[in-house]
């Protein structure tokens, strides 16, 4: 029987709770400052529609089987999980905070930022709403304005722009009720394209100017960066499964038939089906098989690729950025692996396109598999969790008291070590007893 180990203080656990999958990843930092996948657990997702939790029971047996098969990868056992949100109900908003300060010798300091920063979380939102992300974007001192860091100057009054995320509070709730009853703990709550922007996108484009596409199963996430600033975030509710229900409804075929012909034969641009191949289904209990052409599966999943890119583009002449966007658009996500999709957005919306993969921070020799779009979110959703446990020392040194305190020797080495530290305390404690001029028990009190 394997033993597993408490989760150390330094392996951060992500919970990725998609529509068409939940997947958990587990991942440190090596000595060279790369990340390490120490174990992959990914299942289909039922009770979740356009990203957001529709049955609490099948969403709970889903996360508790995929952190079970990544359990046993990392032979761990695991306590608490970072997990990303998204879906319809996620909106952004702009607004402008004010801070005067009481001298202008002082420099401005962290804690300036922070009163700033959490000033925003007491707007009023509309009822039901929640904040869960405030983004400063630039500020202004005294005048001064275009001001993207302003620790260490000198100011009375300090401005900066905001760029707010909000969710519904159910929604919200009903994850980390989930994820409770799945016997875990929630970490951290990111939104999911802002993880997925982590772990796919370049500091040079984001400088530059992109649009991240992050295409799932129920929704299509956009955010966009400019001058390394977050700038406009947005979530379209069609995904891949509104082209699965195309080519079941258009081919008269079965759920599971319609996304293997989606994946298997598939192509986001039809004129780039060139043999127009003949793919035979089997027929319903008996009946006689059916046949569908390559090129008219291609024409299904193009006009409705087509529909979503508008929508994708609305949102992008919508942030102002249209022109700025020198890096283009980075599509990720499991939809980002449609054949010719990349193609398809570049003569569609006139933009340079790539695909956005998740490998840049992966360690040498990474798990199989993983370096895939779909882990997009899961991964960044990591290596957010890494610099909260990077920025917050105390924390780790007393997650890692509690680990060792927990944790049972696992070879011979580690309890002849644990032997010799045992010696060492109760030789001091002996001599600290016998010296007769030191009255051991005042001095400690």
């Amino acid at each position: 029987m394997t033993e597993f180990v408490p989760q150390p203080y330094d392996v951060v656990v992500a919970l990725d709770i998609g529509t068409t999958k939940v997947c958990c990843l587990a991942g440190r930092k090596n000595e060279h400052g790369k990340l390490e996948i120490l174990g992959v657990g990914k299942v289909d997702s039922i009770g979740v529609l356009r990203g957001v939790v529709s049955n609490i029971e099948k969403t709970v047996s889903a996360i508790r089987e995929a952190v079970e098969i990544a359990e046993r990868q990392a032979r761990m056992k695991f306590r608490t999980v970072h997990v990303g949100i998204a879906g319809q109900h996620i909106k952004s908003l702009q607004h402008r905070g004010i801070l005067t300060r009481e001298s202008d010798h002082t420099e401005i300091a962290r804690r300036d930022i922070d009163r700033l920063v959490n000033d925003m979380f007491k707007l009023v939102l509309p009822p039901g709403d929640k904040i869960i992300h405030v983004f400063p974007q630039e500020f202004t001192v005294d005048s001064e304005q275009g001001i993207v860091d302003p620790i260490g100057m000198c100011g009375v009054r300090v401005e900066a722009n905001f760029h707010i995320i909000t969710g519904q509070i159910t929604a919200v709730n009903n994850i980390f009720r989930c994820i409770e009853k799945a016997g875990l703990k929630v970490g951290d709550l990111t939104l999911e394209p802002i993880a997925s922007a982590d772990s796919t996108l370049f500091e040079e484009e984001k400088h530059a100017g992109v649009a991240l596409v992050d295409i799932g199963g129920g929704t299509t996430d956009i955010t966009i960066f400019h001058e390394g600033i977050i700038r406009h975030t947005a979530v379209i509710p069609f995904g891949g499964n509104v082209i699965t229900a195309d080519i079941k409804e258009g081919c008269t075929v079965l759920q599971p038939q319609a996304e293997k012909l989606k994946t298997k034969f598939g192509s986001a641009m039809s004129t780039e089906v060139f043999d127009n191949r003949i793919i035979t289904i089997p027929g319903l209990r008996g009946r006689d098989h059916k046949e569908i052409s390559e090129k008219n599966l291609s024409r299904i999943i193009q006009a409705r690729m087509e529909e979503i890119l508008d929508y994708v583009l609305w949102e992008i002449r919508r942030s102002g950025y249209e022109r700025k966007l020198i890096g283009g658009i980075v599509l990720t996500g499991g939809g980002a692996l449609l054949n010719h999709l990349d193609k398809l957005v570049e003569y569609h919306t006139g933009m340079s396109c790539r695909i956005g993969m998740p490998v840049e921070h992966l360690a040498h020799g990474y798990h199989e598999g993983v370096n895939s779009p779909i882990f997009s979110t899961a991964i960044g959703l990591i290596l957010r969790g890494l610099q909260d446990v990077e920025a917050r020392p105390e924390t780790v040194e007393a997650s890692a008291e509690e680990a060792t305190a927990t944790r049972e020797p696992s070879n011979v080495s580690e309890v002849k070590e644990n032997s010799w530290l045992e010696n060492v305390l109760r030789k001091t404690k002996e001599w600290f007893e016998a010296e007769p001029d030191v009255d051991f028990d005042k001095k400690k009190s």
